[in-house]
Formats: C-alpha cells, structure tokens, sequence
C-alpha cells in the first residue's frame, strides 16, 4: 500500500483506538444515556435514524459491505452513480493513491437503470434503510428519464442528482459548473419526480453559493456537498500522467478543509438541509461538518481503507453526545456560526 491510502489507515486506526477508550470511559450509566440521545435527522423530506450515510461510488450497491456493517444501522445507504444506460466506465489505470486520499476515474461505471431496479433495489428494500440514488446523465433529458424510471418503482426514498457530468449537447461543458445548466437538469428531475432531490455541488466553481443558491431555485430539496475536487498525477519515470483518463476527482482527507468550508458558505446562505462530504474517516471529521450547518454526513473514502467507517463514525456521535450532555443532534447543526 503506498503512502496515501496507507496515511488514511493510520489516521483511522488512531482514531478507532481513541474512540475504544472513550467507550471504556462512559460506562453502564453513560451507554444507558447514549440510547437517549436523538440522532434522527430529516433531509428533505427523508427521515434518517441518525445522519450517516454512504458516499455514492465507495459502498456499491449495499451488498459489498454487509459482511462489516450491519447496513440496518445506517442512516441511509446512497449507492453508486446509476445512468439510464449501462456504463463500462473509463479505461485503467484509473485509480491513484495520493499523500492524502485519492484520485479516481472510473467514470460512472454502472449496469444502468433497469438492471439497478431488477437485480439490486430488491435486496435494498428488504434492509428497511432509506435508499438513495444517485443518478447521472449526459444530457438533461437523461437525467429526467432516470429519475422518471425510479419514481416508478418502491423502496427509493430519495434521488442524489450528480451534476459533475460533462454536458454532451453544449461541448462537454460540466452542468454542475455553470449555475444555468444545473438549475436545468434539477428543473427537469424536479419535473419528473415526486421523490426528494438532492442536487449534488461540484467543488470546481468559483462560487460555491451562486451555485447552490441556482439548483435551490430550480427545486431541489436539499443539497450534497462537496463532489470531488479536479486533480492529476504524472508519473515521474514515464513522464506521463498515471490516470489513463489523464485527470481525475480528489477525495480523502486532504479536501475536508475546503469541504467544510464550502458547508459553511451555503449553510448560511441557502435555508435547505445540506449532506455534508469531503474526507470524512472520523466521528470528529462528521461533527465538523455538522458544527459547519450541515444535517447528515456521508462518509466515502474511508470505506476502503476501513469497512466499518460508517458504522464507528454514528457510535463516535453518539459518544461525543453524551459527553458534553447533547440530547439532539439538531442542536449541533450550525452551531459553530450560529451561536
């Protein structure tokens, strides 16, 4: 393992050995107030036993990390990107460890719609735990067919619209760059659905506000943020960039500080509950996120290095909690601007 996932499992084996004996230190009394404290959030109209959730493209399709995590445990599980046809996905090599996280290509690898809603949502919807879609086009009328498709079937509780896709009809050009081409593809998934919306923000824009501010308008009912930032690597013996796909998306901890930043931004701008993203391997990286004003977290990267991530992240909430004698979880969303 080289040096960048390798970084991210020390940090979480650091933080797993904290969290054990924070645990050891609440004792019989403290756990008896943990089952008191409230971590149910709503998102959107979404009601969520506690604010975790997946980062779409780290979990699959639930399955994959049932061995580790009970998924039932879970706040909801948003699986990966899913388009209205199938996707083989970029060429390899498209994934690069970095210092701190990693840079990936995989370009929306995916069996499309149907076979989500034939082969993979049956198994979802016996869990119980809300599902949320995240969908992707490459045209807006894509994006409104896939939602329109998921409306038709049960046990899909929301739809997480990824506007970081390149826009077929005008260039190439990504939607969720131009305030104009993502209050239209939210428009059109708004108009095809009755199923919450999240718009999901890319990070490569010169205001993150405008842009939220742009997909709220349109309609949608609550925001993800942030996307994965635009970055390369070259290899120096070669002496030509490692992704086959020459550029790639940035995740891990390296981006939690202009992730968390960007959370504040919209948080006082925009009156929408926001997913909070962007390098979460802790339950002191999730409280960050929701100190910032976001209402739920969703942890990404972290899955690969450490299959209960999740799962650790909810228990470290609810100890943090209990002790500094926090009841709700709401009480802490935006605390650290609103108080």
């Amino acid at each position: 393992m080289r040096p960048g996932l390798n970084n991210l499992v020390e940090y979480t084996k650091a933080a797993r050995f904290e969290k054990a004996g924070d645990k050891e230190r609440l004792g019989a009394q403290s756990i008896s107030e943990a089952e008191r404290v409230n971590l149910a959030v709503t998102i959107g109209g979404i009601r969520m036993a506690n604010p975790v959730t997946t980062g779409s493209g780290t979990f699959g399709f639930g399955p994959e990390y049932a061995p580790y995590v009970d998924l039932k445990r879970l706040g909801a599980i948003t699986v990966k990107g899913t388009t209205l046809e199938p996707r083989l996905g970029n060429p390899v090599p498209r994934i690069v460890e970095t210092p701190a996280g990693m840079l990936n290509a995989i370009g929306l690898q995916n069996p499309g719609v149907e076979a989500f809603v034939q082969d993979h949502l049956p198994y979802l919807r016996e869990i119980g735990t809300p599902v949320i879609v995240n969908i992707a086009g490459n045209t807006v009328e894509e994006y409104a067919a896939v939602a329109g498709r998921l409306s038709e079937v049960g046990g899909v509780a929301g739809l997480e619209v990824n506007i970081s896709c390149p826009n077929v009809k005008q260039g190439g050009i990504q939607f969720g760059t131009d305030p104009v081409m993502a209050a239209e593809v939210i428009g059109a998934v708004r108009a095809s659905t009755q199923l919450p919306v999240i718009a999901k923000l890319s990070p490569n824009v010169t205001d993150i506000v405008a842009m939220a501010e742009g997909v709220a308008q349109a309609g949608a009912d609550a925001l993800s943020l942030i996307n994965t930032l635009l970055g390369m690597a070259i290899d120096v013996q070669t002496r030509k960039p490692v992704l086959a796909n020459i550029m790639g998306g940035l995740s891990g901890p390296a981006i939690k500080p202009v992730a968390v930043r960007m959370v504040w931004q919209v948080a006082q701008a925009v009156d929408l509950p926001i997913i909070g993203m962007g390098g979460i391997a802790t339950p002191e990286d999730a409280l960050e996120f929701i100190l910032a004003g976001a209402t739920g977290v969703a942890v990404g990267t972290a899955n690969f290095v450490n299959p209960r991530a999740t799962v650790e992240v909810i228990e470290g909430i609810t100890t943090y909690c209990v002790k500094n004698g926090i009841k709700d979880i709401n009480h802490l969303i935006g605390w650290a601007w609103k108080r």
